[in-house]
């Protein structure tokens, strides 16, 4: 069964977004709601039907998903450069390290 899921895990596309991509996405998000309400304002004002306004936001909020929601490779340009893992061999009880337990009792 555990195989079973690695193998599909392995199948799936990746799933992140790196910070650039997201700031890349929010800002496409905004345009393309922007412009679908400015054009469903404007359609609905001329027809005088507020329902046609709601049917283009809509239309607008649905292609601004599709373009930004899935983590389209546009968005994972950028990776994050790791600093690598220090290992710290030392015994120096005054040494803070990630992970390291404290000796020293507060009063």
């Amino acid at each position: 069964m555990y195989s079973l899921i690695n193998a599909l895990k392995s199948r799936l596309p990746p799933s992140h977004m790196d910070f650039e991509g997201q700031r890349c996405a929010e800002t496409a998000f905004q345009w393309v709601l922007g412009i679908f309400a400015t054009i469903g304002f404007a359609c609905g004002y001329a027809y005088q039907q507020f329902s046609l306004t709601v049917y283009i936001l809509g239309i607008g909020f649905a292609i601004a998903a599709l373009l930004t929601l899935p983590p389209w490779p546009m968005y994972r340009r950028n990776p994050l450069k790791w600093q690598p893992v220090r290992v710290n061999n030392s015994t120096d009880e005054n040494d803070v390290s990630v992970g390291a337990k404290s000796s020293r009792k507060d009063k």
